[in-house]
């Protein structure tokens, strides 16, 4: 599936890593994207509610589908993260900008998940629309 296919067919996001600080790029970039019509769901066991969301400890705490998980972690908390979503039937695994793991991308392409990594998705839905 391309990026474009991608965000065009899913519409729920959980983001790991979202912060309610304004000038966090988490804050800006799910702004953005919450304001072009996506589902956003805010995993950070730090926060209690992001951009009017009710925010959850970890994505297994989720309750509904979710389509994309994207991730403002660092990298060394890639692997788990890729485990969990894994076990939410997540279909999208989208690493932000400056956040790889290769051996945990392969395990959830190997799961079924489609893997963009060190890209913006805000960056990526400007150039779609």
């Amino acid at each position: 599936m391309t990026i474009p296919e991608i965000l065009k067919t899913y519409r729920t996001i959980a983001v790991l890593g979202l912060s309610s600080s304004p000038w966090r790029p988490s804050y800006g970039v799910t702004e953005y994207m919450k304001s072009h019509g996506y589902r956003i769901i805010p995993v950070n066991p730090n926060e209690t509610e992001v951009l009017g969301e009710t925010a959850v400890s970890e994505l297994t705490d989720i309750n509904e589908p979710v389509e994309i998980v994207n991730v403002f972690r660092r990298s060394e908390f890639v692997s788990d993260i890729v485990d969990q979503a894994i076990q939410i039937s997540a279909k999208v695994l989208w690493l932000q900008e400056g956040v790889v793991d290769e051996v945990a991308a392969q395990r959830a392409r190997d799961a079924g998940l489609e893997v963009v990594m060190d890209l913006c998705i805000l960056k990526e839905h400007k150039m779609i629309r």
